[in-house]
This record gives C-alpha cells, sequence and structure tokens, in this order.
C-alpha cells in the first residue's frame, strides 16, 4: 500500500487539455497485496489468480490516467482482504471463500478492524475525490477470468457493461463497443443489479453518469494489450461522454 493508504490516485489536473478530469476512472480490485500482519493463509500463487486481483485492470487504469488524461482512483490491497466492491454490511465483504479456494485467514476475522482500516478510507478518499473532480463521466474498471474454476461455462464476451437502474452511460458504450466489433457483454458475466455496490453508492446516488467496464482478463494479460485497451477505452468514454452532454 503507499504511506498504509488502501487506495492511490494517479493523473493530475491539465487545464489545457479539454478532456482533463471530464472523465475519471475507479479500480476497485486493482492489487493484490495482503499487509505482512494479515495474513490469509494463501500460497503465493494463489494471490496471483483472479480470486486475489483483477487480472490486468492496473495496467490499464494507468496508461488511461497517464496517456488519456483520465485521473484514477485505484485500490491497493487485495479483494481478499477487504473486498471494496461490496456493501459494508454484504456476507462476503471479507471473503472466506472465492472460486473455490478456501482463505483461512479470514474465519473468524475481525470484521471491524478490516472495514476500518482499508474500507472506510478508501470509500471515504473516493467520494471526496469524487467531489473536488465533479467529472462527467465515471469509468469503474474490472476484469474477469474466462472461466470460473467451479464451472463448466465460457464466458464469451470480450468486454462487458454493468449497471443497476442508470443505463444511460452504459447503453452507449454497449453500442460503442459492438460497433467496434467486440462481443460485449450486457450485464454479464455479472449483474449490476446485484453487484454495483461502489457505484451505487458514488455514481448512482449522487445521480453521475458511469460506465461499469469488464473486460476479459485473457485480452489485457501484458503491457501491449493493456495500452491498446486503454487506447479503446478512452476512445468509446469520450463518445459516450459527448453523447450524454
Amino acid at each position: 500500500m503507499i504511506d498504509d493508504l488502501p487506495y492511490k490516485q494517479l493523473g493530475e489536473y491539465d487545464a489545457a487539455n479539454p478532456q482533463a478530469a471530464r472523465i475519471v476512472c475507479v479500480a476497485d480490485h486493482a492489487s493484490n497485496f495482503v499487509p505482512e500482519d494479515t495474513p490469509l493463509g494463501l500460497a503465493p500463487d494463489q494471490l496471483t489468480q483472479h480470486v486475489a486481483v483483477d487480472i490486468g485492470v492496473e495496467g490499464v487504469v494507468q496508461r488511461l490516467a497517464r496517456r488519456h488524461f483520465m485521473p484514477a482512483h485505484l485500490a491497493t490491497v487485495s479483494r481478499l482482504v477487504v473486498d471494496l466492491h461490496r456493501e459494508e454490511d454484504h456476507a462476503h465483504v471479507v471473503p472466506t471463500e472465492s472460486d473455490g479456494h478456501l482463505v483461512p485467514g479470514n474465519i473468524g476475522a475481525d470484521l471491524e478492524m478490516r472495514l476500518e482500516r482499508f474500507y472506510r478510507p478508501y470509500h471515504e478518499a473516493l467520494g471526496a475525490w469524487l467531489d473536488a473532480k465533479n467529472p462527467e463521466l465515471i469509468l469503474s474498471i474490472h476484469s474477469f477470468t474466462p472461466r470460473l474454476a467451479t464451472s463448466d461455462e465460457d464466458r464469451p464476451w470480450e468486454v462487458a457493461l454493468l449497471y443497476n437502474e442508470d443505463d444511460r452511460a452504459a447503453r452507449n458504450a454497449i453500442r460503442f463497443f459492438t460497433e467496434l466489433g467486440f462481443n460485449v457483454g450486457d450485464n454479464e458475466p455479472y449483474s449490476g443489479r446485484q453487484l454495483n455496490a461502489t457505484m451505487n453508492r458514488h455514481a448512482e446516488a449522487k445521480g453521475r453518469a458511469y460506465c461499469a467496464i469488464e473486460i476479459r482478463q485473457d485480452l489485457i494479460s501484458n503491457r501491449a494489450d493493456q495500452a491498446r485497451w486503454a487506447a479503446t477505452i478512452a476512445d468509446v468514454a469520450g463518445r459516450v461522454a459527448l453523447a450524454l452532454s
């Protein structure tokens, strides 16, 4: 973590760039970091898998912030320590199991400590950051595994848009990604009507337009692909912002 904070922020406002600060990024699952004093009882290789981190997302979001002038707020702690993309009272905000992986260190964990140390500072900082930026569009960036270990079903979508009640930005993004030739999921492989905690709180509750974007992990596993997807997302997001204006 950066200075023991559960988040970091990238990208400065550039008044000379007309796109600066119009669009911002949020990445709740960008890190697989586990503090030494919060052992989870997992093997090191398990922390490189999708259960611990949204693979490829940090690279994509860093490029969106630094190359495409879209400031970003990223988590610096693993979703297995505390899932920042769940409500505080969600049964799996500190998960004891994920896609067949038991998380022994979370059984009987001090939930209040995890919330106070990681969850609340992350969301309080995100709320203040968004209030200061007042963006036209928020991009919530995630990635998904092509197939869950606990399922035989492939996930064919290359990119997907999730939403709960406010689908105004998502509808435009679905259309733009489809026109680019992508296989686009509409509330797949997860439904934003069930899993949309961060955007429910910081976007829908505030009347802010957002795109919750899920990218298939095998498509952003290296730097070159991350750069290509960042450029594509920046293009689509810019067109979505214009369509909403």
